[in-house]
């Protein structure tokens, strides 16, 4: 019954978002979203044990024939058959990804009962993250890449309503239009993709395009062409360069929603995508390369922007930003499942990170800007527990979920040679745990810098927001140890489910290897944390100051984001409305002159045309008219009517003919 996992969410948007946006008061309205995503997460969770206990490969559930359709081929005549049906497949990958999207999700739902409770447009936000829930949930089952698009296309739109919920805001309404925008750009390459697929193999079907890819149905350079345009369309899911600059702005909009965006859904899809389409990329090899060096560079350039943001929230989106990349150099070295086990830890330390820096602002009457806290651990320290864990998770700590996940990735990318992903790999786990606790440190340790009003209405967040935190927090911990590798006694029990699906990956080191990798990643993380402790509690931040007032042009660059964004602005978006306005000269002055040129002309000739049929034809005919009744007057006196001037006429007419006659013949 894997195919009803995302009907409850849709039933959930119907029902609020046609009648209880009216009608409904806001417990219904909670009820029935939360009810939607755990029926979901239940339904999720018994395909899963029954796809385990079965041991089969995977399943496929065809709804109905969506596209019947065949191609002709024109230079010989003949017809192909190019069908698209409307099916869903359930596979271990599937099985992660649905209960990691319900299971998270649920948890967001609850804590959104609480940060929410006071939003007039309660039964909005909800539908939207119902909408979002059953898009994902679309994008991950589909069979075919139609299907997938769906879900794609719908976690965008999505995005887009829920970045800029509070519309009534610039910022916001700025934010989620430049989320839908460059997520287009990045879907124009997805659909390229699709596009040669259908043209080299007429199916877009995943098990059809793995078993032609395996058959040597496609040469390896095409193949990277496919795989290629399909990871531009990663890129601007995935938020990855050069499409990254969406995400930091998405902080516009809730917190839940940060966290649902940026933690267990749509900034995953691009990551699933990869996995899913794993047999093409291994294929190409090259593109696999594309894929490790883009996702450890744009890990290691995130995580330098993370170091000087002061907004909690955007630290913890570019933190997004880097993560995911850590995800992608883990597809790119082959090891397909240690990427989707990092997208899973993922899911929980960073959705539990987002929703603790939301109890946070909840806490501080909205303040977000780091600068005006500290100290917060004696006022909210539920709150300060969960946000350590999760710090704690991220930063590599052994036994916690993050120290498996992101450990497999950097020896699985050692094991491949590719030394220089895995010196960056370990460069930027330093980073992360820099970055983390210095926003712990800020937040929650020295002296305060809380603003009267907000240190009046500082408290705990509810339980109803709490309770989810404390699950995640329980997650971030246990949740690694699905993956507990063999060198610390485990079977990697996760990665050898995947490996029915994305392959098994064996990392062909001795122990004594691995144990060291383990301990360079662990130390570099210690270290990060230790000069994060240092710099910002110890000496309570003037080493930074100091550091940047020395290097202000490398801190300027850095605080304003390598002005990316001004370079995209200046480049393609005022390119485009300079092009625009060419264009608009050219139509005024070019294509419109002609119009308006040959209406002139028309217009001239029309009014020739008048005046030759007034004064010439019209003149000639009235003319004839004239002449005609001027005959008509002469012709009109010899027809008197009288008999005598008849036989007159004809005596004279007589007398005429004679005298001629006797002239001629004389």
């Amino acid at each position: 019954m894997f195919y009803l996992i995302p009907v409850f969410p849709l039933i959930g948007v119907l029902l609020n978002g046609l009648i209880g946006i009216k009608y409904f008061p806001k417990k219904i309205i909670h009820s029935i979203a939360v009810a939607g995503v755990g029926l979901s997460f239940i339904f999720s969770v018994i395909s899963f044990f029954q796809i385990v206990s079965s041991g089969d490969p995977y399943i496929i559930k065809t709804l109905f024939t969506w596209v019947p359709a065949n191609l002709v081929n024109l230079s010989n005549s003949g017809a192909a058959s190019f069908v698209i049906d409307f099916a869903f497949r359930f596979d271990p990958l599937a099985a992660v990804m649905t209960m990691v999207v319900s299971g998270v999700g649920l948890l967001i739902h609850i804590y959104s009962i609480g940060y929410m409770a006071h939003d007039a447009s309660y039964a909005r936000f909800f539908t939207y993250m119902n909408l979002f829930t059953f898009a994902m949930l679309i994008l991950v089952l589909g069979a075919n890449l139609a299907v997938m698009f769906i879900g794609w296309e719908g976690v965008g739109l999505c995005s887009y309503l829920l970045i800029g919920f509070w519309f009534n805001k610039d910022s916001a309404a700025d934010a989620g239009k430049k989320a839908f925008i460059t997520n287009r750009v990045g879907d124009f390459g997805f659909l390229l993709g699709i596009g040669f697929l259908i043209y080299y193999f007429g199916t877009i079907d995943v098990a059809e395009i793995s078993e032609a890819v395996q058959a040597g149905g496609i040469t390896q350079g095409t193949a990277t062409l496919i795989a290629l345009l399909l990871f531009v369309g990663a890129t601007g899911k995935s938020a990855q360069i050069p499409l990254y600059t969406w995400l930091p702005d998405a902080m516009e909009g809730p917190t839940p929603v940060s966290a649902l965006i940026h933690a267990a859904t749509m900034v995953t899809a691009g990551v699933y995508m990869v996995a899913r389409m794993n047999v093409l990329f291994t294929f190409s090899g090259t593109a696999l390369t594309v894929v490790a060096l883009v996702g450890v560079i744009t890990a290691v350039y995130a995580a330098t922007m993370g170091f000087v943001q002061n907004d909690i929230k955007r630290v913890l989106a570019y933190s997004t930003i880097s993560q995911i990349g850590y995800m992608f150099t883990g597809l790119g070295v082959g090891a397909y499942a240690a990427g989707i086990f990092h997208l899973m830890t993922h899911a929980f330390f960073k959705s539990l990170l987002f929703l603790s820096a939301g109890s946070v602002i909840h806490a501080m009457s909205g303040e977000q800007d780091m600068r005006k806290m500290g100290g917060l651990r004696k006022h909210i320290p539920k709150t300060f527990m969960v946000f350590f864990i999760g710090a704690l998770a991220i930063a590599g700590i052994p036994g916690l979920s993050g120290f498996f996940s992101k450990d497999e990735i950097l020896a699985s990318a050692y094991a491949s040679g590719n030394y220089v992903v895995w010196v960056l790999g370990v460069l930027c786990a330093g980073m992360t745990a820099f970055y983390m606790f210095r926003l712990i440190f800020l937040t929650f340790y020295g002296e305060e810098r809380i603003e009267h009003e907000a240190k009046h209405h500082l408290h705990e967040s509810p339980n109803v927001m709490i309770r989810p935190l404390q699950v995640l927090a329980l997650l971030s911990i246990i949740g690694g140890y699905v993956g507990l590798p063999h060198i610390l006694g485990g079977h990697n029990w996760f990665g050898q489910f995947l490996g029915h699906t994305v392959g098994h990956h064996e990392l062909g080191l001795s122990a004594g290897t691995e144990i060291l990798l383990m301990a360079v990643s662990v130390g570099i993380g210690l270290i990060g944390i230790y000069a994060a402790y240092v710099i910002y509690l110890k000496k309570k931040g003037k080493p930074a100051e100091s550091l940047a007032n020395s290097l202000k042009s490398l801190y300027k660059l850095v605080y304003n984001k390598y002005f990316i964004d001004e370079f995209y602005n200046g480049v393609f978006v005022g390119g485009a409305m300079k092009l625009g306005t060419l264009l608009g000269k050219f139509d005024l002055g070019i294509i419109d002159g002609i119009v308006n040129g040959a209406a002139y002309l028309a217009r001239k000739i029309s009014s020739a045309s008048i005046v030759v049929d007034s004064n010439v034809v019209d003149g000639a005919i009235n003319g004839v008219g004239a002449l005609s009744n001027i005959f008509s007057k002469i012709l009109k006196k010899f027809q008197s009517g009288y008999v005598y001037n008849y036989a007159l006429s004809i005596v004279i007419g007589i007398v005429i003919l004679i005298s001629l006659t006797v002239i001629v013949y004389s």
